[in-house]
């Protein structure tokens, strides 16, 4: 990291929020599924599930930013792919600025796009009857860990984005990370799941992540959750920013 690194992904990271600016049907389908899933769920499906909590939306929320989050990074993905396939890679590598800082700008624009997305949802569901009594403080351990989770699920994309042969290619990876809250806590207690499925669901990062933020935003106590949420993203984070890392040197090299 040089000493050029802050400014120069700063400006890296306003090239890229154009980009977002110039093409905002991308933040919009990638919000459209979460929102549908909601309505679908609560609309639909709600009334059927017994789920514990007096309201189902309370209860379906923290799975559907989780889904969104998942739907959003593909975008990353994508933009990274074409990146590579424009040369623009190598533009940058002619010129005295930190290499590192062309990854990180596109990973705050997933942040931030992300961010948007997630504020979108939570009004549709504030619309549907969503209500938290979670003060301040829990807001901000919400928000910290989807940020979290946003970065470590932005470096995974940031994989493909590399290595990807297609743009297509690129954005698939995301699908498994969309259907796993499918498989957790996100739209029915674990309890009422099969033996094999119910200890799978129990023990993928999502299902802790999931009802960390659901406790936090029910006033409950959150336990030990908290803490292996937060190991879960951590961990991922470390290991696909390693490993993103040791692709670009591959590439840029």
């Amino acid at each position: 990291m040089t000493t050029h690194f802050f400014p120069d992904t700063t400006l890296l990271l306003g090239r890229s929020l154009r980009h977002i600016t110039r093409s905002m049907d991308t933040i919009i389908t990638t919000t459209i599924m979460p929102i549908a899933f909601l309505l679908l769920f609560v609309y639909v499906f709600g009334g059927a599930i017994d789920s514990g909590s007096d309201s189902y939306v309370q209860y379906l929320l923290p799975g559907i930013l989780l889904i969104t989050i998942a739907s959003g990074i593909s975008y990353t993905a994508f933009r990274l792919f074409l990146d590579m396939q424009s040369g623009i890679f190598e533009r940058f590598q002619s010129m005295p600025i930190a290499r590192s800082a062309v990854l990180w700008a596109h990973v705050l624009t997933s942040l931030v796009a992300n961010l948007v997305s997630v504020v979108v949802v939570v009004l549709v569901a504030l619309l549907m009857g969503f209500r938290s009594s979670a003060g301040i403080p829990a807001w901000l351990a919400v928000a910290g860990i989807l940020m979290l989770f946003t970065l470590a699920l932005t470096w995974i994309a940031v994989i493909p984005g590399l290595t990807a042969k297609s743009p297509d290619g690129a954005s698939a990876f995301s699908y498994p990370l969309i259907f796993l809250p499918f498989i957790s806590s996100a739209f029915v207690p674990t309890e009422t799941m099969p033996g094999p499925l119910r200890a799978f669901a129990e023990n993928q990062p999502v299902t802790a992540i999931i009802d960390t933020i659901r406790d936090l935003l029910t006033q409950q106590p959150v336990g030990s959750d908290i803490w292996i949420a937060l190991a879960w993203c951590v961990g991922i984070l470390v290991v696909a920013y390693l490993f993103a890392m040791s692709v670009y040197r591959r590439k840029i090299s």
